[in-house]
């Protein structure tokens, strides 16, 4: 199935949605009205577990178990062996920065472990309005810092699983090389990434792009400089490496090289010519560096391709591919070297869509290949792998195909293909929805079957479109990108299957009755079929509904509050209303096409529209509409409205850009009349949750800027005062899609992010009377040596923000940990993230969270807060896990 990851949220995004004012700790801009408090919010992902391209996954060369995952629009991940499971690191990419979540590629430095970098950017068209960038961490992603390119990337953009185009020196780390794309050529760092220039003689841009005919610059840039390898063969300790291999996007002039550590460069002879070099792998034992070629630029495309094998010695090119060219339906991307026995390499088929992706292997440097599947006799075939997606059981996508096709699939976009450099036995490769991988690889030569199964808990990639939390019933129902959306009925566990019957591509909108949440409407985009499907149990089983003539895709849609009708606004066609579950659809008189459609929660017969500025009312079941005469509101399109549950005509609005309105207005006559609230500077979602204890009215929740900051907020008093709930670390880049509260729970919010999933977050006040750090559930800190680093990273007059690094450096994993100090001024910590903590005087406790409780032996694990101080603000200097004293470094 083809997965498309071009969202429709980045029409909103183009036209300035997005150009608010970065998140800071300063508040001189807000209303008095407007109180700012951070509350204690845990947050999670409501789990998934995939569910988008992951075009990169890159192992640490030198330290075992060390590897990183990026994806294209979710951010970048670092594996926890102890759990086996994925951190998400780029979880503090804030609104402005929110094309920051885009990783075009990923290097994890082999001369210092802790030390890795990523390419950031997410297209390098108008869709996102800045610059890229190279993030460089020093404590595994722990934290960042931040060099700014004067180009655009593209982790989004065609060519994407080509690569690595980031590539740190394995002899002297310091210098770096990055690939660019748009013609903007070949860039070097020569002091670990903190200052970028362009290599000037580099004599070759790139001049491929899939399709000069695109107007919109998508898929008409030139994907350029694809890849840098170092052979470390070539240099020593602290020396930089002299011979670099670069590939570039011309199918004539593909490979590069440089013997003399980058200061000149040439065109490699005799290489191949008529396809793109998508990966370029070396193999210094042998002397062999390996290229895999199609003749497109993926990850979609590819109809034929090649392998080659380039003697570094010789000069000498031998083909190598394990099917004639002719009989290539594919192009080839996915390469990896067994390092415990270079002689064994693998790749994969990228573009195989049909009946499945292919993996091939060697084990005698490309002189003959095994496949991990072939025919018997057509259509039947013979696996030498196992496949359980028990943990991830969506997969199968609920289908039930005809031979040769199988279900779950070994995978399509398959352009990332790694051997653990440690392990011969463990293999990673990424494909359009997850991580495969296993862990007996070797049953491939010995005649057995390998077992595959998903390596992606943590590592969450959906894009969010719509969101609803039903007052009886699943907690959560989600309208996703790509996977079309799921039914949680716990936020802790995979769902056993996406929305099906039909199986959207992309759901766009989604809505309950009201006063019976059995009824449940959805709207998305599909190929061929219909663009509504309704549900009366309350979205665990579905039916299509008849499309009206002329639909294109799902647009909006609306259920009256008690199920009986419901209005649609589709693309492609004006708007729509039908009683029953739309087996006729009648035209709506009054509205224009495309408006945004919701419901009133409480009169079934009454409907509200938004297009352009106006506001629209109807109050017999959809047939008209009227616009409201109220003014001020935003003229765009860049709305979201939804109507309060329990009160007739109560709406609250968000929406607007910079460059006119941009706020929240409350109306209580539905939509005659409109209060903008004071105080709120931006806000681009709202949403409804239970009541605090003694509040008469719901909570409401926000992503917006308000008193000068960007955040998610909340308020228990109607919009009089906020709180912001998220902090500097969990901002998760764009979430303008959707926000709702849960109205059984208070104080959770369930939050869409734009590659980072649904986002879930719990308060620490349970009934709304206050906030507090306390940890639920602490774990007890384990016992053994431990190493903490202590740093300030920001100061200002009465307040910082410091981080803690806690190693684990005795011989034992630990499964939970509590790290306890005390302050030597009396400082006051005042927000922590990646923990939870208490503080009685100046004495603090640090305990882990959900997700970081596993520490290997060797490996650490980091935290932040911020705090006040005054006088002094002197570094603890005692550090305890248990009763145990830590080094303090």
């Amino acid at each position: 199935m083809r997965r498309t990851r071009i969202l429709t949220t980045v029409l909103a995004l183009a036209a300035g949605l997005l150009a608010g004012s970065p998140p800071a700790l300063a508040t001189g801009k807000a209303d008095k009205a407007v109180s700012i408090a951070a509350d204690t919010y845990t947050w999670k992902n409501a789990r998934i577990d995939g569910g988008g391209f992951v075009p990169g996954i890159v192992f640490n060369r030198k330290e075992r178990n060390l590897a990183y995952a990026r994806t294209d629009i979710g951010g970048a991940y670092r594996w926890v062996e102890s759990s086996k499971t994925w951190t998400p690191l780029l979880d503090s990419v804030g609104w402005d920065n929110w094309g920051h979540t885009g990783i075009v590629s990923l290097a994890s430095d082999s001369v210092d472990p802790n030390k890795v970098y990523v390419a950031a950017g997410t297209y390098t068209n108008s869709w996102d309005p800045g610059n890229g960038a190279v993030l460089r961490s020093s404590d595994r992603g722990a934290s960042w810092q931040k060099a700014n390119l004067p180009f655009k990337l593209g982790g989004n953009m065609p060519g994407r699983g080509m690569g690595e185009r980031l590539a740190v020196d394995p002899n002297r780390n310091s210098v770096l090389y990055l690939g660019a794309p748009s013609g903007k050529g070949l860039w070097r760092s020569t002091d670990s990434g903190v200052t970028w220039s362009q290599v000037t003689n580099f004599p070759n841009v790139g001049n491929y792009v899939a399709d000069p005919t695109d107007t919109s610059g998508y898929s008409s840039d030139n994907q350029g400089i694809v890849w840098v390898t170092f052979d470390e063969s070539t240099g020593t300790a602290g020396n930089a490496t002299r011979t670099i291999y670069v590939g570039v996007a011309d199918k004539d002039n593909a490979v590069y090289r440089s013997t003399d550590a980058g200061a000149t460069w040439s065109r490699v002879a005799g290489q191949p010519t008529g396809h793109l070099a998508h990966k370029g792998v070396l193999d210094t034992a042998n002397g062999h560096l390996y290229l895999s070629y199609s003749d497109k630029g993926g990850p979609y495309d590819g109809g034929k391709g090649q392998l080659w094998r380039y003697a570094t010695a010789t000069g000498t090119w031998t083909n190598i591919s394990p099917v004639a060219e002719a009989d290539t339906y594919y192009g080839f991307s996915g390469l990896t070297v067994d390092r415990q026995d270079p002689g064994t390499v693998m790749a994969t088929a990228y573009s195989s869509w049909w009946p499945d992706t292919q993996i091939f292997r060697s084990t005698d440097s490309g002189a003959s290949w095994t496949k991990a599947w072939d025919y018997t006799s057509y259509p039947n075939r013979s696996n030498r792998y196992t496949m359980d997606v028990s943990s991830s059981p969506w997969l199968t996508w609920g289908a039930n195909p005809s031979p040769p096709e199988q279900t779950p699939k070994l995978g399509w976009m398959t352009e990332a293909l790694e051997i653990d450099p440690f392990n011969s036995n463990r293999m990673m490769y990424g494909t359009g929805a997850t991580i495969y991988g296993t862990e007996n690889l070797g049953n491939w030569d010995s005649g057995g079957q390998f077992a595959i199964r998903p390596m992606v808990r943590g590592l969450e990639e959906t894009a969010v479109n719509d969101l609803a939390s039903p007052p009886s019933g699943a907690p959560l129902l989600s309208a996703l990108g790509d996977i079309g959306g799921f039914r949680h009925t716990d936020l802790t566990k995979v769902p056993s299957m996406m929305f099906t019957q039909p199986n959207f591509t992309t759901t766009t909108s989604l809505d309950y009755a009201e006063s019976n949440p059995n009824t449940v409407v959805r709207v998305g985009n599909l190929d061929s079929g219909p663009h509504i499907a309704f549900s009366t149990d309350n979205g665990a089983n579905w039916f299509a509904g008849t499309d009206p003539s002329g639909v294109s895709g799902g647009g909006t849609v609306a259920a009256a509050s008690d199920g009986s009708r419901f209005v649609w606004s589709p693309a492609g066609t004006g708007v729509r209303y039908a009683t029953g579950f739309g087996n006729a659809w009648s035209e709506s008189s009054g509205i224009p096409a495309d408006a945004i459609v919701e419901s009133d929660r409480v009169d079934p017969r009454t409907f509200y529209g938004f297009k352009s500025g106006k506001f629209y009312v109807s109050s017999d079941g959809g047939a008209t509409f009227t616009a409201s005469n109220a003014t001020g509101l935003p003229s765009g399109d860049s709305v979201r409205f939804k109507a309060l549950p329990g009160v007739k005509g109560d709406v609250w609005l968000a929406g607007g850009a910079t460059d006119g309105a941009y706020g929240l207005w409350h109306s209580t006559d539905s939509g005659a009349t409109w209060t903008k609230l004071s105080g709120v500077e931006q806000a681009d979602t709202i949403g409804f949750g239970k009541a605090a204890t003694g509040a008469s009215y719901q909570t409401l929740y926000t992503s917006a800027e308000i008193g000068g900051v960007r955040g998610i907020f909340r308020s228990t008093d109607k919009g009089a005062t906020w709180t912001r709930i998220n902090d500097d670390a969990h901002q998760w880049g764009w979430t303008g899609a959707a926000i709702t509260g849960d109205p059984r729970v208070y104080g959770r919010v369930y939050v869409a992010t734009n590659g980072r999933g649904v986002i879930y977050g719990d308060s620490s006040d349970s009934g709304g009377g206050g906030g507090g750090g306390t940890d639920p559930d602490p774990e007890p800190g384990p016992t053994g040596a431990c190493a903490v680093t202590y740093k300030v990273t920001n100061e200002w007059s009465g307040g910082f923000q410091a981080d803690v690094r806690l190693a684990n450096t005795g011989t034992s994993a630990w499964t939970g940990w509590s790290l306890g100090w005390t302050f030597p001024n009396g400082q006051s910590i005042s927000q922590v993230w990646n923990a939870a903590h208490t503080q009685s005087g100046s004495a603090v406790t640090a305990r882990n969270i959900s997700w970081n409780g596993g520490v290997a032996a060797g490996s650490s694990v980091s935290f932040g807060f911020t705090g006040s101080w005054s006088g002094t603000n002197g570094k603890p200097t005692v550090f305890k896990l248990g009763d145990q004293s830590c080094t303090v470094t």
